[in-house]
């Protein structure tokens, strides 16, 4: 069994696979600190717009390029308008189904969040 560290002041930052420093790190190489990526989160706002439902995608680690680019698509499988504003992708309608969807098919750990 591993002992487990519950506190303690003078090891600095530990690697989140192994529990270990990380300048004892046992992890394969290049994977010291690494961590899954935190999920996309997919939810419908409709707060401070007039009750229109707003699809909302928030997570993505991307540029404004890519982003724009996957908003495109989204409003184009959804048939509906969207922007991104603040790294936020913003799709007219509740679409929340469809986006997770999508996001599922390329990849993206994705959750679905809201009411």
């Amino acid at each position: 069994m591993a002992a487990r560290i519950i506190y303690s002041t003078g090891i600095g930052s530990l690697c989140p696979n192994c529990r270990r420093p990380v300048r004892e790190c046992v992890c394969a190489k290049g994977a010291p600190g690494t961590v899954k990526p935190a999920a996309v989160r997919v939810a419908r706002e409709i707060k401070g717009r007039a009750g229109k439902a707003v699809t909302t995608v928030t997570g993505l680690s991307m540029s404004l390029p890519e982003l724009e680019t996957l908003c495109a698509k989204f409003k184009k499988r959804c048939g509906s308008g969207g922007t991104v504003r603040d790294g936020v992708i913003e799709i007219q309608g509740d679409h929340r189904g469809v986006i997770v969807a999508e996001l599922i098919k390329q990849g993206w750990p994705t959750k679905r969040s809201g009411g």
